[in-house]
């Protein structure tokens, strides 16, 4: 009775600090997005003034040299072609913005219409680039492969979401260790695969990483089991993970493993359109 109480006691725990989390991610999410839509805003703004530059040096070819004409046009293409690549990568990051804002405002359990090619391709690459933040030394071929045209399906996206960084974090950890015992003659690869039908989603995530042991994969989803050493694993995360697919999402989640050759991770789950 004493240990079945702490345990709920840990999991209440648990999952306040999830809240809290939520909550401020939410609180941060916020406070980023306004200084990039100033961003984004002046971008445009100055590719206009581009355009009127150029039009400017137009009227003037015939009152300035062939060559500083040139220059000048070379240097407005340049400063446009500057301009859509800040408007492109700070739309994607307002668009990852728009992804926590709405996973934080939904409530536990609670389907809500989503892009789930979309959802994949945003955390894989989260997570990429927190390894990359962390270790810039990191790199990784990622392979992603969606269907076209898929509709948007009710699911929880927090449970999907949180699951999909999970495994993609631990991948791209189990990639870079390999790297980092074989060195450059090992090419660290990630892919991650969705197929859809019959209301059914099948999510495949490989990688060829340095694998998980035998003594380890039977036990993979319970409490404080890490391959990491200490202080870079809690062994919480791939029973959270084994907790939200299988309860929270209702489906499964198998895994195939072997020392230096890496591993496969599926899961399928039930799921139902717009």
């Amino acid at each position: 009775m004493e240990q079945e109480i702490k345990k709920l006691q840990e999991k209440l725990a648990q999952q306040q600090k999830l809240a809290s989390l939520g909550l401020l991610s939410a609180g941060i999410a916020h406070e980023i997005q306004n200084p990039l839509n100033f961003v984004i805003n002046f971008s445009k703004m100055s590719s206009r003034l581009v355009d009127d530059v150029e039009d400017i040096v137009n009227d003037l070819t015939d009152k300035i040299s062939p060559e500083d004409c040139k220059e000048l046009q070379d240097i407005a293409a340049d400063l446009k072609d500057n301009m859509m690549k800040i408007q492109e990568h700070g739309e994607r990051a307002i668009s990852i913005i728009r992804g926590i804002l709405l996973l934080s405002r939904g409530k536990e359990g609670e389907k809500l219409p989503t892009d789930i090619p979309s959802l994949l391709h945003e955390y894989v690459w989260l997570s990429y680039h927190a390894m990359r933040a962390m270790d810039k030394s990191f790199n990784v071929s990622i392979k992603e492969a969606y269907p076209d045209n898929m509709p948007k399906v009710m699911i929880v996206p927090q449970d999907l979401s949180r699951s999909i960084l999970n495994l993609a974090n631990n991948a791209f950890y189990a990639v870079n260790e390999r790297w980092k015992a074989e060195g450059e003659t090992f090419v660290p690869e990630f892919e991650i695969k969705l197929e859809y039908s019959d209301n059914r989603i099948l999510i495949t995530i490989s990688d060829n990483g340095c694998g998980i042991s035998e003594e380890v994969q039977g036990k993979l989803f319970h409490e404080l089991v890490t391959t990491k050493p200490i202080g870079k694993g809690t062994g919480l995360g791939m029973r959270i993970t084994h907790d939200l697919i299988t309860r929270g999402l209702n489906g499964t989640i198998t895994f195939k493993s072997a020392i230096n050759q890496g591993t496969t991770f599926q899961i399928e789950l039930p799921c139902e359109q717009c």
